[in-house]
């Protein structure tokens, strides 16, 4: 039903328009959206020479006037084909999501195409400096150990080593940084890294607090965007965790997915640096049984979070 200009709501005033929330976007952020935008609607338009723009017009002349003489619709000039498949089957093919392809996406999905699409733009001052805190506080508890990676099976090793030395390391020294973890969710194969576990400071509870570290440039406080972008960030995390030590782990679709052979001999420097961590292994299968052993003698995360 049609509603009458007397029927319309009254127009809002000053008072009401100024508690409307507001939340600012840097300069940086700004740029990085506009050159999504640029780019995307440069790839809806078609870059034509000279002599193909005379064709199109041709077969553009042609289309109209076999429509105006009663033509058939297969005359017209066929229509651009699009460009088949999602950006998960495109840019994650087997391969894990990270828990930032799920943040950056909520964050601003459009950017988050142009940097699969063209790559992640130069590190800006306050990015470098965040790479740097968190280096530094890895640093404060984890000491580095140099190994040489061959194979994508040897990566995976180190990985589930480090997920079993933060996992030690929260047990006995009652915290750990930037440990690993993995799982599947919702049909999907993921991946982050956590930036700190500790253990509660009563003494009474064994669940370990769950904490993601976020650097500023600026000594402000962040805006509810960037605070529920977070928060989705520490919930993934937790969700991981959780259903690693809860769920068991699919071996078989793991080597699957990603194209493993569990049965690839490690080399020896690998060997090497399982054996100074007390255990033996000499194949990607049998690290992988460690993980799994390591992962149902630790207790699920706090349900409260810390975002610091």
């Amino acid at each position: 039903m049609r509603s009458s200009a007397a029927d319309a709501p009254p127009p809002a005033t000053a008072s009401e328009i100024g508690d409307l929330p507001v939340e600012i976007v840097s300069d940086e952020e700004m740029a990085l959206i506009e050159a999504a935008l640029s780019a995307a609607a440069a790839a809806s338009r078609p870059v034509l020479s000279s002599a193909a723009a005379r064709r199109a017009v041709q077969l553009s002349s042609c289309a109209a006037y076999s429509a105006a003489s009663g033509g058939d619709i297969e005359d017209s000039p066929p229509l651009p084909t699009p460009r088949r498949g999602s950006l998960l089957a495109r840019f994650r093919d087997r391969r894990a999501l990270a828990v930032t392809d799920i943040t950056a996406t909520e964050w601003c999905d459009k950017q988050q195409e142009f940097v699969l699409e063209h790559g992640k733009p130069e590190m800006t001052q306050a990015m470098k400096a965040g790479s740097e805190r968190h280096a530094q506080l890895e640093q404060e508890v984890i000491e580095r150990v140099e190994v040489t990676i061959r194979s994508a099976e040897e990566s995976w090793a180190v990985k589930f080593m480090n997920f079993i030395v933060g996992a030690n390391q929260l047990m006995l020294e009652g915290i750990t940084r930037e440990i690993p973890v993995i799982g599947v969710v919702e049909g999907s194969w993921m991946i982050g890294v956590i930036d700190e576990l500790r253990m509660p400071p009563d003494g009474i509870s064994v669940h370990p607090i769950l904490v993601d570290t976020k650097t500023r440039y600026k000594p402000t406080v962040p805006l509810e965007a960037q605070k529920r972008n977070g928060r989705l960030q520490v919930m993934c995390y937790k969700y991981l965790w959780d259903n690693l030590i809860s769920e068991k782990f699919p071996a078989e679709n793991f080597f699957s997915y990603f194209d493993l052979d569990p049965g690839y001999l490690l080399s020896d420097d690998i060997k090497q640096y399982i054996r100074l961590l007390g255990l033996n292994a000499k194949t990607l299968e049998d690290v992988l049984k460690y993980f799994k052993v390591t992962c149902h003698t630790l207790p699920r995360s706090q349900e409260q979070l810390l975002l610091r």
